[in-house]
């Protein structure tokens, strides 16, 4: 038996569980977006760089982005349905652990106006580095321990419950990728073997110094591979994915087709899987040095290759929906 979503059911865009959202993420995001306003007056008003870049730029990016994860993953846990109280601490962890990499982001870059990731030069600025690598690994843990019960748990119909599933999954391996950015560049690496120390161990860039040319508000290189981009777009899975299957369920409305499961299931897998593809893409090509702005060939017979395999298999899901509705009762 097919089970398909009604018209009424599919006006309920963003469903919520039957529990409330969670408090300590929603407090955290709140609060986040508060201090974005702040930013944007910082950004817009005070006039030091970092880098060459706006010195309020990197904590206004982290605001942001922190706030919706949050967010995001508070509603992610309203869905549960089993160990919701263990679901409950792992978010407070996240909640607890966003918190503390921000205060100590404002208060490196904008209070002590240093240098914030790979800066070892001192015994604080390497003390602050260390904390803020042990918060990120348990908020690591702690969203990977929620992926394990969404894994089992069944939230919502199939095609939203996969939705979430493949995005904590995507969002763990983005976060890990952040990882490759701390490597010793050529220049660093000498300047260990000739002196024994370096004060910065690490970058995001790959074949060029961090701190040159970049896009506008991102500051990803121009000129270079730039390492953010995927880790980037890993974390921010948590959102886009199941903005798809959110998305199909509001096209169900007027496409018959797409109110069974299957084909909206179908449909987020392919979408999953052509975002990891596209994490994998601009990874493998900042790893070669190559700009996001200017790709080479072979950059743009892999991208051709993803944009290809995904319309394709879309349109066989989509064709196929289309024909069993047009013969079905």
């Amino acid at each position: 038996m097919t089970t398909t979503v009604s018209p009424s059911t599919a006006r309920s865009v963003l469903p919520i569980g039957p529990h409330r959202l969670h408090r300590p993420l929603l407090v955290v995001a709140a609060a986040l977006a508060v201090l974005t306003l702040v930013g944007i007056g910082g950004a817009l008003f005070d006039d030091r760089d970092l880098l060459g870049h706006p010195l309020w730029m990197k904590p206004l990016k982290f605001m942001i982005s922190f706030a919706v994860y949050c967010a995001t993953l508070a509603w992610m846990l309203s869905l549960q349905t089993k160990r919701r109280r263990l679901g409950w601490w792992m978010g407070t962890v996240v909640a607890v652990g966003v918190a503390a990499e921000m205060v100590l982001i404002v208060g490196q870059v904008v209070v002590r106006g240093r240098q914030l990731h790979f800066n070892m030069s001192t015994p604080t600025d390497q003390l602050i580095h260390d904390i803020m690598a042990g918060t990120v690994y348990a908020i690591w843990a702690a969203v990977l321990v929620v992926a394990i019960q969404l894994l089992f748990d069944r939230p919502g119909d199939r095609a939203l419950r996969w939705s979430i599933r493949l995005a904590l999954s995507t969002t763990l391996a983005g976060m890990l990728l952040g990882n490759l950015m701390f490597r010793a560049t050529p220049a660093q690496q000498r300047a260990m073997d000739e002196t024994g120390r370096e004060d910065f161990f690490g970058a995001h860039s790959v074949g060029v110094e961090d701190g040159g040319p970049g896009l506008p508000v991102t500051g990803w290189s121009t000129e270079a591979g730039d390492l953010r981009i995927g880790h980037f777009l890993g974390v921010h899975a948590l959102q886009a994915i199941p903005l798809l299957a959110l998305g199909l369920l509001l096209l169900a409305r007027r496409y018959p087709a797409l109110r069974p499961e299957a084909p909206r299931t179908a449909l987020v897998a392919i979408g999953a899987a052509a975002y990891g593809g596209l994490v994998w893409l601009v990874t493998w090509q900042a790893e070669r040095g190559e700009s996001i702005v200017h790709p080479g060939q072979a950059t743009l017979l892999a991208s051709a290759s993803l944009l290809g395999a995904t319309i394709f298999s879309s349109l066989f899901v989509v064709l196929r929906a289309r024909r069993k509705s047009l013969v079905s009762p």
